[in-house]
């Protein structure tokens, strides 16, 4: 899809690439038989190990985010570019630029 001149084609690529890296991530970091992080009261806490690390999964919401605002923004910018040169192929607004 990314190879495809159709901008906003290009745009869905980009973000199933980017959602598919995400979740890859958020896969590796799951922890078999772990449990959160939060201690109630010192007598019932466990060894580190059987704590799940919480890290990866904030970096990866924090990925979301960013690829979604950044996914707003390109296609407010395709649109911008529909108006203009009222099309969406990236060939025929490279050859009505020039």
């Amino acid at each position: 899809m990314v190879v495809n001149p159709n901008l906003v084609k290009k745009l869905i690529g980009m973000y199933l690439m980017q959602t598919s890296i995400i979740l890859f991530f958020i896969i590796l970091a799951v922890k078999k038989d772990s449990t959160i992080p939060i201690l109630l009261d010192s007598a019932t806490a466990l060894p580190p190990e059987a704590y799940a690390n919480p890290l990866p999964h904030v970096l990866m919401l924090t990925a979301i985010v960013v690829g979604v605002s950044t996914l707003g923004v390109s296609l407010a910018m395709v649109i911008a570019l529909y108006r203009q040169y009222n099309t969406l192929e990236e060939d025929e607004i490279l050859g009505k630029m020039k």
